[in-house]
Formats: C-alpha cells, sequence, structure tokens
C-alpha cells in the first residue's frame, strides 16, 4: 500500500528498526572522517512518525505532512583504521566504537490520488542535521547534513483478491557534512512489494529493493574519491491489522538480505512496524 493515503486524519507510526552488515575482508570505507577496513556494523534504532493527512486538497489530491524522529544504538567493529588511502600500516587495529543517541528528525510531505483500485502519490523528505553527531567518532545515527528526497509510489489494490502490488521510485539529494566536508552524491532507489491478503486482517508476501548511486561523492572528506555504492536486496513481509472496537491496530514485519554490493557494506535489514490513527476528521 505504498501508494496510498490515507483519509483525513492524525496518524502515528513506530518502526524497529535493526541492521547486520559488513564489508568484504579488506575492503575500504570513509565514517566520521576516517578509513576503516574489514567493518562489521549492527543499528537498533526506533523511528516514531506522526503524520497529519489533511482535509484540504491540491490538483484533486489529498495532502499530508508529518516528521519523524530517530533514535537508537550503533556499534562499529573495525580490523584496522588508516591515515589515509593505500596506507599499508594502520593507526589503529581492531577496535569498536559504539553509541545510543538520536539521529536527525526528518520532515515529510505527500500528495496522493486514488481511482479504482489505483493508488498513487508523490512524496518528499527533508533529513534536518538537529541530531546529535559525535565529531570524530566513527559510530553516528545522525547524517549531519542536509538532505532531500523526492519519490512517487503506485499501488494497484484488488480488496476482492486481496492482491497488493506496490512500487515506490526515487532520488536522494545530499548536502556536505560540515563537521567531515564529505558530501554523499545523488543517490537512486526503487522499492517493490507483492503482497497477498490470506486470511481477515492477514497478508503476506515478497518485498525487495535497488539502490544506486548516480553520481560520485565530493568535498575534501572524500579520501576515496567518488566511492560510488550499488546495492539490492530480497525478502519477504509478513502483516495483522487488529480490529477494536473504535479503531485499527497494523502490524507488520519486514525482512531483507542484501546482494551484489558495490561500496557498500552486505547485511540483513528488518522492520517492525505498529501503526494505528488517532484522530479522524469528520
Amino acid at each position: 500500500m505504498a501508494g496510498f493515503v490515507p483519509p483525513p486524519g492524525i496518524y502515528s507510526q513506530n518502526d524497529f528498526y535493526f541492521y547486520n552488515g559488513s564489508t568484504q575482508a579488506n575492503r575500504e570505507i570513509v565514517t566520521g572522517g576516517h578509513i576503516i577496513a574489514n567493518v562489521s556494523d549492527s543499528i537498533r534504532a526506533d523511528f516514531q512518525s506522526l503524520s497529519l493527512i489533511t482535509p484540504w486538497q491540491i490538483l484533486g489530491g489529498d495532502f499530508g505532512i508529518g516528521a519523524i524522529i530517530p533514535w537508537g544504538g550503533v556499534a562499529i567493529r573495525a580490523g584496522a583504521q588508516y591515515s589515509g588511502p593505500l596506507v599499508n600500516t594502520p593507526t589503529r587495529a581492531d577496535f569498536g566504537d559504539s553509541t545510543l543517541v538520536m539521529g536527525d528528525p526528518v520532515l515529510t510531505t505527500v500528495l496522493g490520488w486514488h481511482s479504482g483500485n489505483f493508488h498513487w502519490n508523490i512524496s518528499g523528505l527533508m533529513n534536518s542535521p538537529l541530531g546529535y553527531y559525535r565529531a570524530g567518532q566513527v559510530a553516528n545515527l545522525a547524517f549531519h547534513r542536509w538532505a532531500g528526497d523526492i519519490s512517487g509510489a503506485l499501488t494497484y489494490f484488488d480488496p476482492k483478491t486481496g492482491l497488493d502490488l506496490s512500487i515506490v521510485t526515487g532520488m536522494t539529494f545530499n548536502g556536505e557534512n560540515p563537521v567531515t566536508h564529505y558530501r554523499t552524491g545523488t543517490e537512486y532507489h526503487l522499492e517493490w512489494a507483492m503482497t497477498q491478503t490470506l486470511a481477515k486482517g492477514l497478508s503476506a508476501g515478497v518485498i525487495g529493493y535497488y539502490y544506486k548511486q548516480i553520481t560520485g561523492d565530493g568535498g575534501t572528506g572524500a579520501l576515496l574519491g567518488p566511492f560510488k555504492g550499488e546495492i539490492a536486496a530480497f525478502g519477504g513481509t509478513i502483516a495483522y491489522t487488529i480490529d477494536l472496537p473504535e479503531t485499527q491496530i497494523s502490524t507488520r514485519i519486514k525482512v531483507l538480505r542484501e546482494f551484489d554490493a558495490t561500496n557498500r557494506l552486505t547485511g540483513t535489514a528488518g522492520f517492525m512496524t505498529v501503526a494505528f490513527p488517532l484522530y479522524a476528521f469528520k
């Protein structure tokens, strides 16, 4: 239902996110202004979202705004840290760094339309560098940069058969981190899902995504050059809707395994989502 914008009201959503990933042997990456190699990364984070779908329409579409507040823990283990690229002797060997902090708040907006079994929208995200950033450290949840994303989503949902086909595609534009002077290039992303209702309130299916960086990294902090990334993932999802006398609570679990990585960690990611309406406009 990625293309579906709900009726006017106020909605709450909580996403618990986990990720475990690692680089290939001796593969170097830049993080926190440092070059590190033989990296393993673990993230446990919570994203609290609040959305307002207004009664107003723009160009015949339902208009909404919202915000996302992330917080959580990041733990990074590295086999070596180098002072520059192609340096054979590490400045540190076999070390780790971890933190529990608030990340950058994200502002959201959406405009959506409906026609029969088809639902589609355009959405925007704006990452604001207001989270807690640990300068000089390798473990951070905050990006500490302005970034914007614009995406389009389309859903075909047949209420008679319970089949849901959804796709999202978009571009992310990144500013420079003023501490590390690193600017990530422009990123393309594609997400898709095919799910089927199995019983009342219960659905399951397959999901995936593809990511490709279309311009290189820049800034004086880009110690490894353009370092364009690319990766794909495939996984599964299961959802259950709980009917209560006055409302509904939607729950969903998603797990994806990444593959074919270039200049990226490869790992397993998952989401546990709980969403429900707080208020419905009459």
